[in-house]
């Protein structure tokens, strides 16, 4: 079997002479039968010192052991193998009966040297093992790259876990591969559960639909966006390229919450995307206090424009709004009345039955307005006991009929006062219609005088004062 490969070295030394990948071969026993310049190169030990000697192992290790080589060789079990090289080796896919590992090499240059080597027998033309050539590469650089990509991942994943803010990462493939403490705490989804995850679906919703995140990946963001999320996206102020939505959602626990999202590409220094990353905070509280705010002040603008007695507009507002209504009459030239309403002898039920009773009255009559208006009117108290409506597009008759209707229910109402006495009041209203020419002073005169004129007359009655004629 030596033979074999002595009979056959210059053919074996031509083949791995130009292989560019450092090769060795071994005889049967264990003499090194051929090793080529790209082993030179690698080990620094020129051929001639190790062709035909055992001494291949000095190239690799301080003191004397076998070589993947020589295991090969000696046919050794898996449970020797293991002890020379521990995990570090596995059977080669591509090649029958042949062993490959990675191992870093301290005695190879100044600071050592990775390998990956390859071991296989070498058959004669019988099938019998006459030899074990084994082929070796530097892979140190690619080890380092490797470390220090493990390294930086670390520092990342380090960096998204200490972040108190809710953090996930997904990669190219849309698999989440960072889910932090503050990201569990939020969903209740454990990382574990969630990791490397394609489902796409964000846990934050009770309905199935993806991550921000997922929708930056796949470039299609602003098109997108509005079939998945009801909020309003908007492109992030701090952050080239990121966008932000802020949204009501309903968890899988049944509880709805306020969340804040935002969410970038990561790109590799070539500039591709790799994959994204979102944050998620829980702005629910601060929804709620903004809520509360503008509820109270709406509130309070309502209480400043609103009547506190008789929840009617107070007079602020019936300024205002006579003059706006006063201003579309003149512009588009349409018909708008006035009605100026005032309970009659208003200070005789105080003075009798004392301010609270006289409350009671003009409560009565605000309901019994605001009861008789069309959706289009509105009411106003403007003073103690005086009353005005604005009537748009209406004329002075129709304006008439909607005073005697007033006058006549409130005659009816009998306001009872709290000892269970009923009081027979009733109101003097004057009416007036807006005319080309007028102004708010004017319109307001016409009508107040109508109301005076209605007390003069009797009271409990309604007059209509039209504006004076020319000469």
């Amino acid at each position: 079997m030596p033979n074999f490969l002595l009979n056959n070295k210059i053919r074996l030394s031509g083949f791995v002479d130009g292989n560019p990948v450092a090769t060795f071969i071994l005889d049967a026993e264990h003499r090194v039968v051929c090793w080529n310049k790209a082993c030179e190169a690698l080990t620094g030990i020129p051929a001639e010192r190790v062709v035909g000697t055992r001494d291949h192992w000095r190239a690799f290790y301080a003191s004397e052991r076998p070589i993947m080589a020589d295991l090969i060789l000696d046919g050794a079990e898996e449970a020797d193998i293991q002890y020379f090289y521990r995990d570090k080796f596995h059977a080669s896919p591509l090649i029958d009966g042949a062993c490959e590992a990675e191992d870093f090499f301290a005695d190879f240059g100044d600071d050592g040297r990775w390998l990956h080597f390859t071991a296989a027998p070498v058959l004669d033309e019988d099938g019998e093992m006459v030899g074990a050539i084994e082929t070796l590469q530097d892979i140190t650089e690619r080890r380092y790259a490797e470390a220090a990509l493990r390294e930086k991942e670390a520092f990342v994943s380090q960096v998204v876990e200490s972040n108190s803010v809710p953090t996930m990462v997904i990669d190219h493939e849309h698999r989440i591969t960072h889910w932090n403490r503050a990201c569990e705490a939020l969903t209740g989804l454990p990382a574990e559960s969630v990791r490397l995850s394609r489902d796409r679906w964000h846990p934050s919703f009770s309905d199935a639909r993806p991550f921000l995140a997922d929708l930056i990946l796949d470039g299609a963001i602003e098109a997108d966006f509005h079939r998945f999320y009801r909020g309003n996206l908007r492109k992030s102020t701090l952050v080239d390229g990121a966008f932000e939505a802020e949204e009501f959602v309903k968890g899988l626990d049944g509880e709805g919450k306020w969340l804040f999202f935002t969410a970038t590409a990561l790109r590799n220094s070539d500039g591709l995307v790799i994959g994204a990353i979102e944050t998620m905070q829980d702005v629910t509280e601060r929804r709620l206090a903004e809520e509360s705010l503008r509820e109270s002040e709406e509130r309070y603008r309502q209480l400043s424009l609103t009547d506190s007695l008789t929840q009617l507009s107070n007079a602020r507002q019936f300024n205002l709004a006579l003059n706006q209504e006063l201003e579309r009459a003149t512009r588009y030239r349409r018909p708008m009345t006035l009605l100026i309403v005032d309970v009659d002898d208003f200070k005789l039920v105080n003075d009798t039955w004392g301010h609270a009773e006289g409350d009671r009255v003009l409560q009565v009559l605000a309901g019994i307005i605001q009861s008789c208006l069309r959706h289009s009117d509105s009411a106003y108290r403007y003073g103690g006991e005086e009353f005005a409506v604005l009537m748009p597009e209406t004329d002075a008759a129709a304006g008439v009929v909607f005073g005697e209707r007033l006058r006549l229910c409130f005659m009816e109402s009998s306001p009872m006062l709290s000892c269970g006495t009923v009081l027979n009041v009733s109101v003097s209203i004057g009416v007036s219609e807006y005319l080309p020419g007028d102004d708010v002073h004017s319109l307001f005169c016409r009508a107040d005088d109508g109301m005076y004129q209605a007390k003069r007359l009797g009271k409990n009655r309604v007059v209509v004062v039209e504006p004076p004629s020319g000469p």
